[in-house]
């Protein structure tokens, strides 16, 4: 599943945030997971990282002061010394935030444990700065040279509370590849959040997904929470969001996101160092949040975007031009629910959004403790679609689509006087933030009639397939194949298939597979042209490349594979110098666009 972000928060005033401290230790030492995991060569020396913007940094950030090598082992953990000495609210409220989760609201279900969540692969790494790679196999193809760079939650510190997969502060894991060279990059997204909580050498903002597990523990965190913030420990003003969830290009900019803030503007070094600029807000034109899965056209350079929250109107639709220029918001008054709308699709005419089942509960989270996301079963799932260049919201319209319960979207496409839209229908949506290894995922064929009305379904596969892509170059338009990560069971993903969604003659649509073997676990994958500028290529010339994990050896690699071949053949084989943790989205981004960062 993905980073399902916390944005019904980024919609309330200041003064009303009932945000808590994500776990701090109580006592002067705070512990860390950071985890030391050394080069077997010295690092190349790299340019300092700051959170300084626009400008690329020019300071380096403070040493790192704590390592530990394995998040089950306790002991392992050593003290991280305070930068500066704490205040008296300080040691007060971390002393109060330690009783809140050893006594009011410990971790105790094994999906807000830390202890399970973050063990094997999902336990936290160091920044590793540039690092040479080893190929132990085949060659890299000219056509990936630049980076392919992947999002992940990885938390800062130590939780002491309960902890869900998606609280983790955003790290970037980035290969940069040049003349079949590659070189591996660790760093985290320099948010405010991760800035002040580093400075300030303990956490400071709650665990939203898993802080507000009873009405005592949302009252008491809420609480302490309002006094971290009036007394000046932070300043919500300057962004809540954590940035862990994927990356986008355009407007000649490369992004962190996450969909409860504002996007975080990154660059490239020469040598492969990721530096993180700032916080970025269009001139003052995108305020709030925004999706963690804007769509680029390719041919016009478009991004179409949207946010969503928790009061009226519940849904905003926005898109930037060629240039990165941010256009006037659409609000959407016709979704009467706050629905979680994590991602959408858009075609040359439309874009596409699915109003589910899935929702926020701010109110109920606030009198009942409840999660902030939850599942309304009474509630028919609809999809909604309005023109990609509508001023307002009066050519909107809404389809019932019951059953229909959608977090990513692949593709979509204009037929005539129809739609089609190609998702990954939850089965399970009612398991999606308590028990992840409980959801299956079906890839379905979504076709809606504009002139008649009728929607009508067709599934393309039976298997448990999620973090499908395809070729970019096809996005809004007709595309024939797709490329799904193979739940065993979510998150953990064990392969990659390929489907061929025009084979409408079958229910399993699956042409081709690569299992990664046993004990052995892989991320999204990413397709990559082999020649993005030639128009003639067939749709699936080119590669397809993600991260692999193999547990029992503790080796993480890096895979390039066949995109035509039928058993996905390995093109590149590369052993990273350490692991590199499960987690969200990539992108690719190609030698001539980094070159414009």
């Amino acid at each position: 599943m993905d980073a399902f972000s916390s944005s019904f928060l980024s919609t309330f005033p200041t003064q009303n945030l009932s945000l808590s401290p994500a776990i701090a230790t109580p006592k002067l030492s705070i512990s860390s997971v950071r985890i030391e995991e050394r080069p077997s060569s010295p690092p190349p020396a790299t340019k300092p990282t700051s959170t300084k913007a626009p400008q690329p940094p020019k300071t380096p950030s403070p040493p790192l002061k704590t390592k530990a090598r394995d998040y089950n082992n306790a002991s392992t953990f050593s003290a991280a010394k305070k930068q500066t000495d704490p205040t008296l609210p300080a040691v007060i409220f971390n002393a109060l935030d330690d009783i809140i989760n050893s006594f009011i609201d410990p971790p105790l279900r094994p999906s807000v444990d830390p202890k399970h969540v973050l063990s094997n692969n999902f336990a936290p790494v160091d920044e590793l700065p540039p690092t040479e790679c080893e190929i132990i196999q085949g060659s890299l193809p000219p056509c990936l040279d630049g980076a392919y760079i992947r999002n992940g939650p990885n938390p800062q510190y130590l939780p002491r509370g309960p902890y869900h997969l998606f609280d983790g502060d955003g790290m970037l894991h980035s290969v940069r590849i040049s003349k079949g060279r590659a070189v591996l990059c660790s760093r985290y997204v320099k948010t405010y959040k991760y800035t002040i909580e580093r400075d300030a050498g303990y956490p400071l903002l709650p665990n939203v997904f898993s802080s507000f597990n009873s009405l005592t523990a949302s009252a008491t965190r809420g609480a302490l929470s309002a006094a971290r913030i009036f007394t000046g420990q932070y300043n919500p003003a300057n962004g809540i969001g954590l940035a862990n969830t994927s990356l986008a290009f355009f407007g000649n900019q490369l992004y962190a996101l996450g969909e409860s803030d504002l996007p975080y503007s990154l660059r490239l070094t020469s040598n492969g160092d990721i530096q993180t600029l700032g916080r970025h807000d269009f001139d003052g034109k995108l305020f709030m949040s925004m999706t963690a899965h804007p769509k680029i056209d390719p041919e016009t350079g478009e991004a179409f975007a949207f946010r969503y929250g928790p009061l009226p109107p519940f849904l905003t639709y926005f898109r930037f031009d060629a240039n990165g220029t941010k256009q006037p918001d659409v609000p959407i008054f016709s979704m009467v629910t706050p629905s979680f709308l994590h991602d959408f699709a858009i075609t040359k005419k439309y874009a596409i959004f699915a109003d589910i089942q899935i929702g926020m509960n701010p109110i109920d989270m606030i009198t009942k403790g409840a999660s902030p996301v939850g599942l309304n079963p009474s509630k028919v799932p609809r999809i909604g679609v309005i023109p990609r260049y509508a001023k307002d919201e009066s050519e909107m319209r809404w389809f019932d689509v019951p059953g229909f319960n959608i977090i990513h979207a692949i593709n979509a496409w204009d037929e005539e006087d129809a739609i089609v839209m190609v998702a990954p229908n939850i089965l399970s949506a009612e398991h999606t933030l308590e028990r992840m290894d409980l959801i299956h995922a079906s890839v379905e064929k979504v076709r809606i009639d504009l002139k008649t009305g009728i929607v009508s379904r067709q599934p393309i596969s039976t298997r448990n397939l999620d973090f499908a892509v395809f070729n970019p170059a096809y996005v809004g338009r007709q595309n024939k194949y797709i490329y799904a990560a193979v739940g065993d069971p979510m998150p953990k993903i064990s392969g990659v298939v390929k489907l061929d969604v025009s084979n409408v003659e079958h229910k399993e649509c699956i042409v081709a597979s690569r299992m990664f073997g046993p004990g052995c676990y892989g991320g999204e994958p990413f397709f990559v042209a082999r020649e993005p500028e030639n128009p003639e290529a067939d749709e699936d010339d080119g590669y397809v490349v993600t991260y692999v994990h193999d547990e029992k050896a503790g080796e993480s690699r890096f895979l390039v594979m066949d995109a035509k071949s039928p058993q996905l053949d390995i093109v590149a084989d590369v052993r990273l110098p350490r692991r590199v943790p499960y987690g969200f989205h990539g992108l690719f981004v190609k030698e001539s666009d980094l070159n414009k960062l």
